[in-house]
């Protein structure tokens, strides 16, 4: 055994080895007692494997939000099916309460949260065969299925508030974003649902929606025939680029939350090269690193373009989001000031 070391007279003793009497315990918790859901959280930090990543998440979720009292920005990261899910909710919650103060994200996660303010997504299995669906007009993310009517409501949202923006000049992805999230209020077929939308409360806010990709998906192609009309129609990415990148610049300390990969994780972590990296960063994605994939990349892979720092206080939680964001958020609920 590895643990043991012959000598010539065949005496056989244990080799020294690293003592751990300081190395935390693996233990988890104890349903014995009465359940105390805070000690519940705080036992994950000894669960090993990704729980006590988790655990470490929940640290450093209540450190940045200790320091954005002090004046440090916390920025979101996440792709479109964030918003499919319940976790839009959560964001829409988050946004409401002044947590966060910019986004980046997809096409689908500005579409799909207007078109629940009109209509539900609904749950249904990720085994029922596509073609079933496809002949019933219905749509499938994961287990969560949509109707195709959805996107025809959705369409005439999008034609009233082209029609509205189009003699305001070339305006950016935030700027777009920003007059959906007004738009959601004052609509006859969104207004009544409005609260539940995380661009309603980021336009009442003033928190910037970045959405890089924007013509990826149905605002695409509604712009695409809405510019045949108006040749002068346009969408400004590269002023997304600056107004980003001054706000990690003029952000003393700066922390990110970031959901799965893609081009929103890209398009943030790109902006924070410009002041150096994240302070704080956590990751919550399902993506690995080995393939080379940018959604997957890690953080010491992000240490070396400078997106985050050496120094940041850091995690990533290899896990679905929609299981492990609504728990992250529970276990700092206290901590966030919702004037009750």
């Amino acid at each position: 055994m590895w643990i043991w070391d012959k000598h010539d007279k065949v005496e056989q003793k244990m080799k020294n080895y690293m003592e751990m009497e300081r190395f935390p315990v693996i233990q988890g918790y104890n349903f014995e007692d009465k359940f105390d859901f805070q000690k519940f959280v705080e036992s994950y930090k000894n669960m090993g494997f990704q729980g006590s990543n988790f655990g470490i998440a929940v640290s450093i979720m209540e450190e940045m939000l200790e320091k954005r009292k002090k004046g440090m920005k916390i920025f979101m990261s996440f792709t479109a099916n964030m918003i499919s899910s319940g976790n839009r909710e959560i964001i829409a919650f988050l946004a409401k309460h002044k947590i966060i103060d910019g986004i980046t994200t997809t096409a689908g996660a500005l579409e799909e949260d207007v078109i629940k303010c009109m209509k539900p997504f609904h749950l249904g299995s990720f085994d029922v065969k596509g073609k079933i669906l496809l002949d019933e007009c219905v749509g499938r993310i994961g287990n969560i299925f949509v109707p195709a009517d959805r996107y025809t409501y959705f369409e005439r949202f999008m034609n009233v508030l082209f029609e509205k923006i189009k003699d305001k000049g070339i305006l950016s992805t935030h700027e777009v974003a920003r007059e959906m999230g007004l738009l959601v209020q004052s609509h006859e077929a969104t207004k009544h649902h409005a609260e539940s939308s995380f661009l309603y409360w980021c336009a009442k806010n003033s928190i910037s929606v970045f959405c890089p990709g924007i013509t990826d998906g149905t605002i695409g192609d509604i712009a695409t025939f809405f510019r045949q009309k108006n040749p002068n129609f346009a969408i400004d990415m590269v002023k997304d680029n600056e107004v980003l990148t001054k706000m990690m610049m003029n952000s003393e300390m700066a922390g990110s939350i970031i959901l799965g990969g893609g081009i929103a994780k890209h398009f943030l972590l790109n902006a924070a090269i410009f002041r150096d990296g994240f302070d704080y960063s956590i990751y919550i994605t399902t993506a690995t690193e080995f393939d080379g994939s940018d959604s997957g990349g890690n953080q010491e892979e992000a240490i070396t373009w400078a997106k985050i720092k050496p120094d940041a206080k850091r995690v990533k939680v290899v896990a679905d989001a929609s299981l492990l964001f609504p728990l992250l958020v529970a276990a700092v609920r206290e901590k966030i000031d919702t004037g009750k």
